[in-house]
């Protein structure tokens, strides 16, 4: 089954329970997320993120995978990891 579109989808930053809507969903593929920010998180790092996607929410661990471009057009990857559906 294909994933929703990216304008289908929605990423949240989870912090201390507590969500922030501080990504933009640019493409979404089996275990990758490939988001726009104004934050650049390290390489490695990782952070707990909830995804909402064609109906269905979801939180996982991202690891940041990868930063491409530059500027504006700047992409961050995300690898997902243990996700656990929200009901």
């Amino acid at each position: 089954m294909p994933e929703p579109a990216a304008s289908e989808s929605r990423v949240l930053l989870v912090d201390a329970g507590t969500t922030h809507d501080i990504f933009d969903v640019v493409e979404v593929s089996e275990g990758i997320l490939r988001v726009r920010t104004a934050f650049l998180f390290e390489l490695g790092e990782e952070m707990k993120v909830r995804v909402e996607q064609g109906g269905s929410v979801f939180e996982a661990t991202a690891r940041v995978l990868a930063h491409v471009g530059n500027g504006a057009d700047k992409v961050t990857e995300l690898e997902l990891e243990g996700r656990q559906v929200v009901p």
